[in-house]
């Protein structure tokens, strides 16, 4: 009984944190930002991806670090804790960006993203410890699937705000929806905690604990490659998350109220995909499974290109969500399973380290591409090579199963 509260709890802070990632990140005030911040000008995508690629880039140095210090002292809970309330109260800050404030908008929103994506560090190492192995797939999915529902919920709190031109106050119903349903985690979830006598600080542990690591990667080659993998296909993942209501807004023309509308319908599938392709995951294997949804994004991004109609851009929407939520859930459950168990925090380190590194380049390159062409079209063409890249690699991947056995 008490393992089934564990996953209702850990899955129900994903319901809480993606209000952020929704509300913030994707939809309004990414939109909010081009259109009210940066006062409508097409460089507003390149001031966007670049705070982005900069909340990534620090996310990403310091996650292998701080997970190699969580696995020394067993404080998974207190990290997450941290970087949940840092979230938390950057987002509500957001309420007092205006138009022009460009300088104070990039650091909230880089503090906020900080906070979100560096907890998503500890959050993951939790997955091995609530369930078995073969059914990693399923339970990481469940964690998605409650994810959207959380999307759906929020984007409903937030609509009569939307519907009364009321953009910042959602800053701040995102920020007490995400505060009011991560606490669950916190006052349920257990994390087997250590006393430990050191001599040294413990960024000093944690570095050389990070060190030892890489120096001994030739023992994990295989992780070694699938992070590589990982790195390039999330990078189309991360980009599309991040100018998708962008996109939405000024190519295909959607209003606040159609974006709403469209979001919503994302969500949907994304429930859909994320649970059925996670059962699907522990039955075939990960490997094949990411595959699967990798090739649904290649068709995504590539009928985005060519679409010029509102209503045809729903299907492009529809496919988006059914492989957005799955692949994210399998290359999660894919690195528990390839993940040694004493490191298990330092190696979700290490998978926050190749996402975060890798959303900094696609970001950078839709925003600089958007911006010398005018023409995000073009720009999000160019996210099919990743995808493609990163199937590649995966192909020479060993599919883990639960008998996978590491070698110290």
């Amino acid at each position: 009984m008490r393992k089934y509260k564990n996953i209702l709890v850990w899955s129900l802070f994903d319901f809480a944190n993606t209000s952020f990632a929704i509300i913030v990140v994707t939809f309004l005030y990414a939109v909010y930002f081009k259109k009210v911040v940066a006062q409508g000008l097409s460089i507003g995508d390149f001031y966007w991806s670049l705070a982005t690629s900069i909340s990534m880039i620090i996310t990403a140095l310091i996650s292998p670090i701080l997970g190699a210090i969580a696995d020394y002292s067993a404080g998974k809970k207190r990290f997450l804790l941290f970087f949940t309330l840092l979230c938390i109260f950057s987002t509500a800050s957001l309420y007092f960006v205006k138009e022009g404030n460009i300088l104070s908008g990039i650091f909230l929103f880089v503090v906020a993203n900080i906070g979100f994506e560096a907890g998503l560090v500890f959050y993951d190492a939790f997955l091995p410890e609530i369930t078995e192995p073969k059914n990693y797939g399923r339970v990481s999915g469940y964690g998605f699937a409650a994810g959207y529902f959380g999307s759906i919920a929020s984007l409903s709190l937030v609509f009569p705000f939307i519907n009364n031109n009321q953009i910042r106050e959602t800053f701040i119903v995102s920020a007490f929806f995400f505060l009011i349903f991560s606490l669950p985690l916190f006052i349920y979830l257990k994390d087997s905690r250590k006393n430990i006598e050191h001599q040294e600080s413990y960024l000093m542990i944690g570095y050389k604990r990070v060190w030892d690591t890489i120096s001994h990667l030739k023992n994990y080659k295989n992780l070694a490659l699938f992070l590589l993998s990982y790195f390039f296909y999330i990078e189309g993942v991360n980009t599309v998350i991040y100018f998708a209501g962008n996109y939405a807004s000024s190519t295909m023309g959607f209003s606040e109220i159609e974006l709403i509308v469209f979001f919503l319908t994302v969500q949907t599938t994304a429930i859909i995909g994320s649970i059925i392709f996670g059962i699907i995951a522990d039955s075939i294997g990960q490997k094949k499974s990411i595959i699967y949804t990798l090739i649904i994004w290649l068709i995504t991004v590539i009928l985005a290109f060519f679409v010029e109609s509102k209503n045809h851009f729903y299907i492009v929407g529809l496919l988006a969500g059914s492989a957005m939520g799955s692949c994210q859930s399998i290359s999660r459950s894919m690195m528990s399973l390839l993940t040694p168990a004493e490191k298990k925090t330092e190696f979700f380190g290490f998978y926050s380290f190749f996402g975060k590194s890798s959303a900094v380049l696609g970001p950078l390159v839709f925003g600089f591409i958007s911006y010398i062409t005018n023409s995000q079209r073009l720009a999000i063409i160019s996210l099919a090579l990743f995808f493609i890249i990163g199937m590649i690699l995966l192909f020479n991947v060993k599919d883990p199963s639960v008998s996978i056995k590491f070698k110290s």
